[in-house]
């Protein structure tokens, strides 16, 4: 007899995140070694398009309750764009 696994709602969505995260990090990998600009603004398109389906993804997720995240507070949030400003500055 063949048993047939069965998933909830939260493992299939958990699968998805991880799977949409994998394809994004692929993709980000692609566009940094093109050389070619037809080619890059098409994977721009398919970059930002993955993106969007992994925020909704992880918004659904968290709205019920199965991907809990803690806000950043303004100042962590200003230090950080300080920081990463200042290092790309000093990259110039």
């Amino acid at each position: 007899m063949q048993h047939q696994a069965v998933f909830t709602e939260q493992e299939i969505m958990n699968d998805a995140l991880s799977s949409e995260k994998q394809v994004i990090t692929a993709y980000g990998t692609y566009l940094a070694e093109s050389t070619c600009q037809n080619l890059r603004s098409e994977l721009v398109k398919i970059l930002s398009e993955k993106q969007q389906i992994q925020f909704q993804i992880f918004d659904a997720m968290r709205q019920k309750g199965w991907y809990n995240t803690k806000n950043a507070n303004l100042t962590d949030v200003q230090n950080a764009a300080q920081k990463f400003q200042s290092m790309k500055q000093g990259m110039q």
